[in-house]
């Protein structure tokens, strides 16, 4: 019997996130070990969504509620997050986004002791506990399996554009990286990461999911870790490559683009077999990580090299019709005018840390804006 779900049909473009976020200790700043604690203490104080563990112990994962629009979806965010940063100070912890600690050591990291996190130790090894980073997923609702393949597809030439949007995470160790998202290096250790291979239609996709799991290699979709993959149990395309932003707007600003576009992307046709989008699928991936809004990227389409910024200010007008009418366009003009003005999260962490010199107020910073008790600077 095959471990692949059947693909259960969700409303046309509903919005959903889960969001992976730091637990701090409130004097050093450095992750602490507080997850089961803060989640069992927030579940009493009551809240919308679902707050649970994630691989280790300095980390939890909010996950939303199905939304038809952004705004929906950015009002359950605050109010998960506002009942998460009261729990936190209960118990002398802190909360915050941002897609890496500043200077945590993995090799100090605690698994989350379910079953699952102990396996991936097990499998992983030492990859497991640098899987400390942090991301934001964005579920898209689809009608079915040959809608998500098509979708997946599409979306597949945007992944440097939701990079150079999210990217939050330039220390890692205690060093500056270098890079916009030094995340996804992370991600990409992993032997299943990368992408999903250019399938036509859900039929052929089982076929390779069957032959995947009668080679031992997956048991189901999660052993998985493709930057964009279909959830056939939520009936969505799951975008992965999202950095944890800094606050819940950008959270759900995010959310918003990656809807308009979707729906934009489906009203225009585009879609196929997917292999024009991965021709240059992991050098544009690099160069996005790297450079952030100031990459140039390959349009395989067009066969041309093209100023990211150039490309993703060319994507926000196009999507401008969608926006409007999925009620989002306030959202996504913010997220815009951020981008225009270079005001990036990884470039506010690097203020903050030209400023003050010390890392630890970075994760300072990122906890204070993450609670709301600290507005990001202009």
């Amino acid at each position: 019997m095959s471990g692949l779900a059947a693909f259960n049909s969700s409303p046309g473009l509903s919005v959903g996130v889960e969001l992976e976020l730091q637990i701090l200790g409130a004097h050093d700043f450095n992750l602490a070990r507080d997850a089961a604690d803060l989640i069992a203490l927030a579940d009493r104080l009551g809240h919308p969504g679902a707050i649970k563990p994630e691989i280790t112990e300095s980390m939890i994962e909010f996950n939303s509620s199905v939304h038809t629009s952004a705004e929906m979806l950015l009002a359950e965010l605050r109010a998960m997050r506002d009942v998460a940063v009261r729990a936190a100070e209960q118990l002398n912890v802190r909360v915050s986004g941002g897609g890496s600690h500043p200077f945590h050591e993995w090799s100090a990291r605690r698994i989350y002791p379910t079953e699952r996190f102990v396996h991936l130790l097990e499998l992983y090894g030492y990859l497991a506990k640098q899987f400390t980073v942090f991301g934001q997923h964005v579920h898209l609702g689809v009608p079915d399996g040959d809608a998500a393949v098509r979708l997946t597809h599409a979306l597949a030439r945007y992944v440097p554009h939701f990079i150079a949007l999210s990217a939050s995470s330039p220390f890692q160790q205690g060093a500056d990286t270098g890079y916009q998202s030094s995340r996804l290096n992370t991600v990409s250790a992993f032997p299943l990461s990368g992408h999903m291979p250019p399938v036509r239609d859900w039929a052929e996709f089982a076929a390779y999911f069957d032959r995947m799991e009668s080679c031992g290699i997956v048991e189901s979709m999660k052993d998985f870790y493709w930057d964009i993959r279909p959830k056939p149990e939520y009936g969505t395309v799951e975008i992965r490559v999202f950095d944890t932003p800094l606050t819940v707007e950008r959270a759900a600003a995010l959310g918003a683009f990656a809807q308009a576009l979707a729906a934009h992307l489906i009203e225009t046709g585009l879609g196929g077999s997917g292999d024009d989008a991965y021709l240059a699928y992991a050098y544009n991936r690099f160069h996005a990580c790297r450079f952030g809004p100031g990459a140039v990227i390959v349009d395989a389409v067009a066969g041309k090299r093209v100023p990211l910024r150039e490309h993703l200010l060319a994507t926000f007008d196009a999507i401008a019709v969608q926006s409007a009418r999925l009620g989002s366009a306030e959202l996504i003009a913010g997220l815009r005018r951020d981008f225009e003005a270079g005001r990036t999260d990884s470039a506010r962490l690097r203020e903050v840390m030209q400023s003050q010199g010390n890392l630890c107020d970075v994760a300072r910073f990122q906890a204070d804006v993450w609670s709301g008790a600290r507005p990001l600077p202009e």
